[in-house]
């Protein structure tokens, strides 16, 4: 019987029923973390920062390879009723996210995308230096990922679109950035909440798993932006299969930057004018270093 009471007094009536919200709910203390430094150049004596560089190629690299694949066997299938179809695709990209942000999570931190990674930084929760080696090396890892998936089947990669990010017919290509930018702002937005220190501040009635709301946000954003974009919402995963792919339609309508809308409108060499047919020359650039 004492058990039975115990119990009790742990689980529902642990809480009080006017308990206060927001701050005043903390019932530990919370201090907000330094930032971090702008250049921390003993970063790259440490082992941790070249693991966590490895991490995150790794990470990217799988991402690409599975979702690319998926997208593959959705678009060579005949009838689109026997295959995944687009909630199927949603899928593989909010799981994977889901399964490699878990994997990696205590490595890196689970970043596997250049936007997540640039927001982490301008909140000063990582430097400049890592910042600028995880986009890199995430980069890098999709380029690898889609080139692997284009090596297993080039003739149907190509055909297919390479799972490229174009902006679909009866779409305007400002309807396709208003797309991405709303969300990926849903995305980073997600992985700020999920992995807010101050849930470790106080007691939550709801334990939440990182990974799991950032992987959902994913899925429901491909829910929603596959019929536009296909869903980029990642430049790694955009920039990786537009390299490997490398066809006019795919470039015409890929931003090749971080801050959205701000870099898109002050610097033209982002993307190309529409109606160019002609490979930018840091796409050229970009190429031959894939070839090196």
């Amino acid at each position: 019987m004492e058990g039975k009471e115990e119990d009790v007094k742990l689980g529902a009536n642990k809480f009080n029923e006017r308990q206060p919200i927001g701050t005043s709910a903390q019932t530990k203390d919370y201090k907000e973390p330094p930032p971090a430094p702008l250049f921390e150049p003993g970063e790259l004596t440490s082992w941790s920062f070249w693991r966590a560089g490895i991490a995150e190629f790794m990470a990217t690299f799988l991402f690409l390879y599975v979702t690319v694949l998926t997208v593959m066997g959705y678009a060579r299938s005949t009838s689109k009723c026997a295959s995944v179809g687009v909630q199927g695709i949603a899928w593989a990209f909010g799981g994977m996210i889901f399964a490699l942000v878990y994997c990696t999570a205590g490595i890196s931190g689970g970043h596997i995308n250049p936007a997540v990674t640039f927001g982490l930084f301008l909140a000063r929760k990582l430097s400049l230096t890592r910042a600028v080696f995880y986009i890199v090396m995430q980069t890098l890892g999709a380029i690898c990922g889609a080139g692997v998936v284009k090596g297993f089947q080039p003739t149907i990669y190509q055909i297919q679109g390479g799972g490229a990010n174009v902006v679909a017919h009866g779409y305007t290509k400002g309807s396709g950035l208003g797309a991405e930018i709303i969300g990926t702002f849903v995305l980073v937005y997600t992985v700020f909440s999920a992995t807010d220190a101050k849930r470790n501040a106080r007691d939550s009635h709801v334990p939440i798993l990182a990974p799991l709301p950032i992987g959902f946000a994913v899925f429901l954003v491909h829910l929603a932006t596959i019929p536009i974009t296909g869903t980029g919402i990642n430049p790694a995963r955009s920039l990786g299969a537009a390299i490997i792919f490398n066809k006019d339609h795919a470039w015409d309508d890929h931003v090749m930057d971080l801050l959205g809308w701000t870099i898109y409108r002050r610097c033209p060499c982002c993307s190309l004018p529409p109606g160019d047919h002609q490979s930018h020359p840091i796409q050229e650039w970009a190429l031959k270093f894939s070839c090196l």
